[in-house]
């Protein structure tokens, strides 16, 4: 039964939408403020600051970045099982504002200092807090209507635009901030608005109208432990659950062991269910599927170079000067948020008007364009640094690869999203998704190994510039395989049998994911 103030508050618009999305709206813009502003800065940090190698740094900020894309599926399982998303989102929201302040205790630096301990607890927190916060707070704003609504899908169009805008924000403030006053006063402004976007959830609860509660609040509050109730054990758990991250993000390889080991058995055991008890078409949609899982790793890995090796090489050997001012580094990482916003409205309309034609390029070629976009950037960068001889890199050819890797992203990242749901029969949705998820981890490590080998023996801008060429050919080479191959996977995928009865119980999921990933993320 309706609560009757959430009656009187679904009543209650703005801009024709429940009060709610923009309570969604303003603490997921915030959130996205903090976490894209700190990573603007983690690389130069961690090489400058705590003085570890470039290969060092490489490799901490790719178990870091796996980290934050792996941990969502363990707080969405918890949320959906048992604490609801807004207990979820309340909770990880805490966790990251300590995370995020904690980031601002700088010390004296060098690996030898004791506040270094204190800056690996600060990864942690923030790691196991976007783990409740990341994917539940997008759940929330398809509970906001009903599955019928057509203002749902421009309900997340809006909510998008609030994850980039605080993506934006936050590299140009934190980024601005740490690289020309200190680090405390980037990471602090991170932590301020995480607290902002803390308190907006925790005001504007009446709007949510009781959406993303516990469907077993009677479990929650029944003790256990001595009178602890079970909320309270699953809170205690997940902290405790900081330590075994701050152990993790120290011991990098073993989280590559962990993805890998994962990995393989998640992928083993999705094609044992498709082999073994899914009908024919059922199963080459799976295939396909993992297909499209298996190429994006090489996809993230590259894009995600952007907040790792190319920061530094746009630190080190690019002129920053626009109009007389030379420009932090960590300030060009707004750029994918601000190419997104411009290009996302004209993509969708791009392919609606190739579709009424007829001419709309299948969901496994957009895919292969996607890489093949990623390798390109790479090369348009490389022959930007060749063509400057012994002098800096014009930072034209920045905002160039920054273009030119978001072209690839809105190509493959929300076709990827579709692909998944479409894909996947209902009782493997979830799966899917978390096989989805998985793989962004994975590529988010593997970007951390690319950038590590940027800056091994030789290092410099012709190391850079060598491993940028080798990566960028196999991603065109990659890539154009892909579309080779795009008619088969697209005949996998059965489209013409697909029933919208086979999606309705996914529709919701699909619309909820789509905008959970960062596509700055995601994906982001």
């Amino acid at each position: 039964m309706s609560h009757p103030d959430h009656a009187v508050e679904a009543q209650k618009t703005l801009l024709g939408h429940p009060r709610g999305l923009f309570v969604l709206f303003f603490a997921e813009m915030w959130e996205r403020f903090s976490y894209y502003g700190m990573r603007a800065l983690l690389i130069f940090y961690l090489v400058q600051h705590w003085m570890f190698s470039d290969s060092e740094a490489s490799v901490i900020y790719g178990a870091y970045t796996a980290l934050v894309y792996i941990a969502p599926v363990v707080g969405g399982y918890l949320a959906d099982r048992y604490l609801g998303q807004r207990k979820a989102v309340l909770f990880g929201a805490v966790l990251l504002t300590f995370g995020h302040f904690l980031m601002a205790f700088e010390g004296d630096g060098g690996q030898g200092a004791a506040e270094i301990n204190i800056f690996w607890l600060a990864l942690s927190f923030i790691i196991v807090g976007s783990g409740f916060l990341k994917a539940n707070i997008s759940v929330m704003v398809g509970q906001l209507y009903p599955r019928t609504d057509i203002r749902r899908d421009p309900a997340y169009t809006i909510f998008y635009m609030g994850i980039n805008l605080g993506a934006m924000l936050g590299s140009l403030i934190a980024g601005y901030l740490g690289q020309t006053y200190g680090w405390k006063y980037g990471f602090g402004a991170a932590g301020i608005g995480m607290l902002l976007g803390l308190v907006v959830f925790v005001a504007g609860k009446p709007m949510l109208m009781g959406r993303g509660e516990s469907r077993v609040p009677e479990r929650l509050a029944k003790p256990v432990l001595g009178g602890i109730t079970f909320e309270w054990v699953l809170y205690a758990l997940a902290f405790l659950s900081v330590g075994l991250v701050w152990w993790l993000i120290q011991h990098q390889s073993m989280v590559g062991y962990l993805l890998g080991g994962a990995g393989l058995v998640l992928v083993l055991y999705v094609l044992f269910t498709a082999v073994f008890r899914l009908g024919r078409e059922e199963r080459n949609r799976i295939i396909a599927a993992l297909y499209l899982i298996v190429g994006s790793i090489l996809f993230w890995a590259l894009f995600e170079q952007a907040g790792a090796s190319l920061n530094l090489f746009t630190d080190r050997s690019v002129d920053r000067h626009i109009f007389g001012w030379e420009v932090p580094a960590s300030m060009f990482q707004s750029l994918n948020s601000m190419y997104i916003i411009a290009l996302a409205p004209l993509f969708a309309m791009f392919w609606l008007w190739l579709a009424r034609r007829g001419w709309e390029p299948s969901a496994p070629a957009k895919f292969a364009l996607g890489v093949v976009l990623v390798g390109a950037g790479f090369l348009v960068l490389v022959a930007g640094a060749a063509a400057a001889g012994a002098g800096a890199t014009p930072v034209v050819y920045i905002f160039l690869i920054y273009l030119i890797h978001t072209m690839g992203e809105l190509c493959l990242s929300p076709v990827g999203l579709s692909a998944m749901n479409r894909l996947a029969p209902a009782q493997m949705a979830s799966l899917i998704m978390g096989a989805w998820f998985f793989a962004s981890a994975t590529g988010n490590f593997a970007a951390g190994l690319i950038s590590a080998a940027t800056g091994g023996e030789g290092g410099g801008v012709e190391r850079v510039m060598s491993v940028y060429s080798n990566v960028g050919w196999l991603a065109v080479g990659v890539g154009a395989a892909m579309l080779v191959i795009s008619p088969l996977i697209r005949r996998l995928m059965h489209l013409d049998t697909l029933r919208d009865d086979d999606l309705a119980g996914q529709k919701e999921l699909a619309e909820a994911q789509a905008a959970g990933i960062d596509i700055t993320e995601e994906r982001r």
